[in-house]
């Protein structure tokens, strides 16, 4: 058959284009097939189960209470000093020893003061005796209205000026403002004070008041003569009760705290001025709340949430396959290890309590609850 020349090269060019059709269409094909292979396996090979901890919701009876740190404070202390100054001729307290209000302290050299006030207490004598007699002279007409006034006017100063001086003259014997125990001495015989100089801490311990600052949104739940509830690391595992003596009527502007004092007994002199101690506050009545592990609750900008633990079908084995929701809480107060649950979970529900980070909703679980977090209603320190 003849075929012109024309012709021949159309039909040329057409099987050229077929075959490279039937080699791009087959490097298609395969990168198709190897594609959907790739996808196949993937979706037959399941994210393996998140072990995590988990614990049941369960109702607890609450006592709801405020918790501070607080700073002891003596129920009168100070740092014994000196008006005046002076050299120290005496010390007549021994470091450490209780004192009775009005106890001699420090003895001052006063010398030259009382020798001073004897003069001018003559002075004084004298100015008393002129006056007496001009005042009989007056009575006669012998002298003048003013010359008896100008006589009572002397006087005055003079009694005034030995007053004064009587007045220096006690101020160089330091005594005790009240009864209580003293510190350690920080003078010595012979050491000249200037005024304003510490000489010794004075601390009455028989009462002491704690200091501590609670948000404002607890003012409409204090009380005066509330109990309060107080423990230090000095006297591991004691307990001591106080009340609440002081509100103090001003919320602070930059915190939005208020101050609240409480006094405690102290017979035994075992709590000191500038301890710490951990505050409790019970008020009102006993509630009941659904109760988690804190460490159940992620806290996030957007609210909080948890992840609920339920079944989702059963596996090849026959075991039911765990699976996590997440939801949001609401959440009210918390207690030690334990936080109230308000909405967003029911009792009895399996909340996970630790290894969220890892999950998602719908991932499968797996609980292993040899090493749970806490849940104590009241934790203590443990020495490590």
């Amino acid at each position: 058959m003849n075929v012109k020349p024309g012709n021949k090269k159309i039909i040329v060019m057409v099987i050229m284009l077929a075959a490279v059709g039937i080699v791009f269409g087959g490097i298609f094909g395969y990168k198709a097939f190897v594609s959907g292979m790739i996808k196949k396996s993937m979706s037959a090979q399941k994210m393996p189960p998140v072990t995590v901890t988990a614990a049941k919701a369960a109702y607890d009876v609450w006592r709801p209470e405020f918790k501070a740190v607080g700073s002891l404070r003596a129920y009168r202390g100070i740092d014994v000093t000196s008006e005046i100054a002076g050299l120290v001729r005496n010390i007549a307290f021994t470091p450490g020893e209780e004192v009775k209000k009005g106890q001699l302290l420090i003895q001052l050299n006063a010398d030259a003061d009382i020798a001073l006030l004897k003069s001018l207490e003559a002075a004084a004598d004298l100015a008393q005796l002129v006056y007496e007699r001009d005042k009989k002279q007056y009575a006669i007409q012998a002298v003048s209205q003013a010359a008896l006034d100008a006589d009572a006017a002397d006087l005055k100063i003079k009694k005034a000026l030995a007053v004064q001086q009587a007045a220096t003259v006690e101020k160089k014997a330091i005594h005790a403002p009240f009864a209580g125990r003293l510190g350690i001495s920080t003078v010595n015989p012979g050491q000249y004070v200037n005024p304003g100089d510490k000489i010794v801490t004075l601390q009455a311990l028989d009462l002491i008041y704690i200091d501590f600052y609670l948000p404002q949104q607890f003012y409409a739940q204090l009380s005066l003569n509330q109990k309060v509830l107080a423990t230090t690391d000095t006297y591991p595992g004691r307990v001591f009760k106080g009340t609440i003596s002081t509100i103090n009527p001003k919320v602070d502007p930059d915190t939005r705290n208020i101050q609240v004092e409480a006094m405690f007994t102290n017979p035994k002199r075992e709590l000191l001025p500038g301890m710490f101690a951990s505050i409790q506050i019970q008020t009102g009545k006993e509630q009941r709340y659904l109760t988690l592990p804190q460490t159940a609750i992620a806290h996030n900008t957007y609210g909080e949430t948890a992840f609920i633990i339920g079944e989702g079908g059963k596996g090849p084995d026959g075991k039911a396959i765990l699976t996590v929701k997440q939801t949001f809480v609401t959440v009210g107060l918390t207690r030690g290890d334990q936080i109230a649950i308000l909405n967003g979970i029911r009792e009895g529900d399996r909340v996970v309590t630790s290894g969220q980070l890892k999950l998602r909703n719908g991932a499968t679980v797996v609980i292993n609850n040899s090493v749970q977090p806490g849940n104590d209603p009241a934790p203590k320190p443990v020495d490590q």
